[in-house]
């Protein structure tokens, strides 16, 4: 409950990008209920997803993704939880370090999973979410 899912993703090429979402489209939560469908139901049907590196996406997720995420969504860097399973920079150090609300100095929660997002790294998650929100 009041969890919106958006996705931040550097696909290479816009064929990646392509590939990506159309395995979103096929890949179900739940019979009948795809990853992409989870994905735009808090969004009135709007594409919000922040998906490939083409303009005005970059490689940085920090300096193009999230800000792009936040204007779009309304949602304050603080309130966000981020999950990156990069094994060749640190994307989650970038976005926490330049990802800042001016009035509380705080950025999304983050937490790097290089060898994917599985149960323990999801809880893991919402652990660090919960600490730095009951602050």
């Amino acid at each position: 409950p009041n969890m919106k899912i958006v996705m931040a993703s550097s696909a290479d090429t816009p064929f990646a990008e392509r590939v990506g979402r159309a395995a979103l489209k096929l890949l179900e939560v739940v019979p009948g209920v795809t990853v992409w469908d989870v994905c735009m139901r808090d969004w009135d049907g709007v594409d919000v997803n922040q998906i490939g590196r083409q303009p005005p996406l970059s490689s940085n997720k920090s300096l193009t993704h999230f800000p792009i995420l936040r204007e779009k969504t309304g949602i304050r860097y603080d309130r966000m939880l981020f999950f990156d399973d990069c094994n060749w920079g640190d994307h989650c150090g970038m976005v926490a370090a330049n990802c800042k609300e001016e009035d509380t100095g705080l950025g999304p929660a983050t937490v790097r999973t290089p060898r994917g997002l599985g149960d323990s790294e999801w809880r893991k998650g919402l652990q660090i979410f919960a600490e730095k929100n009951c602050k």
